[in-house]
């Protein structure tokens, strides 16, 4: 009986490290045609635009029989692409894909968008339904995020009724994402260099079995919203080697908004970050704010934090968002200078419109922060709900030295014993009992 208990573990474990293999050893890493787009009319001058080029090489690929779309060297200057089955993207070293900053070059289509599904603005790559999907190469991504116009405001006291009216039935477009996948399987995202997204960067939604390795992300900092990473209800997730400067948060763990958000009811669960760097950004690693769906299972580990990130350690939500952000691990986390080492906030960016709150509460518990080290402008806030507090934080072989302390409400059974604080402002704990 042993016997036969030992043989199904040992089998157990070769199928495991098979599937993980199998993450890393996707489609284009074998011998397959290459669809070089260039071959297909597409002209890398900067200037023209190639996305009926593209998408041509596209769909003969993937009707073909699948294999690998090649972007080569040159500027190829392209509006929304969409990726089928059995196609695996290649950019090379000095191949440059380019987005176009006409809103027409991308079609409005059914996705989730800050939370909640609705028709909007594609990205510019797009793939929905794929499974064993690659991304690769050492070539560029660039979003054109810093050239898109900026919104010109008009004054509504300065216009008539009729053209307000008119106005507001006009939908709202949106700026394109640089990479969405929705509902794709064995996804591996590896090498490229992603630049400028006009708005989040690489969007995970509805996915499941990603790895996003060794990956640079850089934004602008002028550009609003320009996330690195969003892993949006997604389902076992390793983001490994990867460096992200931008002008938001560096990676956002999200699952709906709202009562959309609790319609679908997808969490984002069984992720690992590891061995990243994180620049300047609005948070290292965030939890939500949109947690409808849920957010558990996740470990972020062997990071470091420098160049004045906001946040490293965040946590954010709102009274209308509902159900649990549970089983957090922080590990092994080096940050430098940044404003504040932790951020809890579960009344995160309350302005109009607000959501009511919930019937059942947001819960935050079950958080785990392990060698946290280094120097931040203030140690930060722990802002939990008075109906529904911070539960079960500990605090391990952590040393924070800030200029100002912690604030903290709202909270239950936080364990501040491994939390070592040198603060030269005032007291290192602050409770606020009102």
């Amino acid at each position: 009986m042993n016997k036969h208990i030992f043989l199904i573990l040992r089998l157990m474990t070769i199928i495991l490290i098979v599937f993980s293999l199998g993450l890393s050893t996707n489609a284009s890493n074998k011998p397959g045609k290459r669809y070089i787009i260039s071959e297909y009319g597409a002209v890398g001058d900067g200037a023209t635009i190639n996305t009926s080029a593209i998408q041509t090489a596209i769909d003969k690929c993937s009707l073909s029989g699948g294999g690998v779309l090649v972007v080569p060297k040159g500027t190829f200057l392209t509006g929304a692409i969409f990726l089928k089955k059995g196609v695996n993207l290649l950019v090379e070293k000095e191949g440059v894909l380019k987005g176009s900053t006409r809103q027409s070059d991308y079609p409005q289509i059914q996705t989730r968008w800050e939370g909640i599904e609705r028709i909007w603005t594609s990205a510019l790559v797009n793939a929905e339904g794929v499974n064993n999907i690659e991304i690769n190469g050492e070539g560029t991504i660039d979003g054109s995020g810093t050239e898109w116009p900026k919104m010109i405001r008009q004054n509504p006291q300065q216009l008539t009724q009729a053209t307000r009216d008119s106005l507001s039935k006009i939908p709202r477009l949106g700026r394109p994402r640089l990479i969405c996948l929705n509902n794709c399987t064995k996804v591996h995202i590896a090498n490229v260099n992603l630049l400028n997204q006009a708005v989040w960067c690489i969007h995970i939604l509805y996915c499941k079995d990603v790895k996003i390795e060794n990956v640079n992300i850089k934004a602008d900092h002028t550009i609003p919203s320009s996330d690195g990473m969003d892993i949006d209800s997604s389902n076992g997730v390793l983001i490994t080697g990867c460096s992200i400067d931008v002008n938001d948060d560096c990676i956002s763990i999200k699952s709906g908004k709202d009562a959309d958000g609790v319609r679908v009811n997808r969490p984002s669960e069984n992720i690992i970050v590891e061995k990243c760097h994180f620049g300047y950004g609005h948070g290292g690693v965030a939890m939500g704010s949109e947690t409808s769906g849920g957010i558990r299972n996740v470990e972020i580990r062997n990071c470091t934090v420098d160049a004045g990130n906001w946040a490293p350690i965040r946590f954010k939500t709102q009274p209308g968002r509902t159900n649990v952000v549970e089983n957090i691990t922080f590990r092994n986390i080096e940050m430098k200078d940044a404003r504040m080492a932790f951020e809890f906030n579960m009344e995160w960016r309350m302005v109009p419109p607000i959501a009511p709150p919930s019937k059942v509460l947001p819960v935050f518990r079950n958080i785990h922060l392990i060698n946290i080290t280094g120097t931040a402008v203030s140690v930060g806030n722990m802002h939990g709900l008075k109906d529904s507090p911070i539960k079960n934080v500990t605090f391990k072989d952590c040393k924070i030295s800030a200029q100002k302390g912690f604030k903290v409400d709202n909270i239950e059974n936080i364990d501040f014993k491994g939390l070592t604080l040198d603060v030269k402002e005032g007291p290192a704990i602050i409770r606020d009992n009102n």
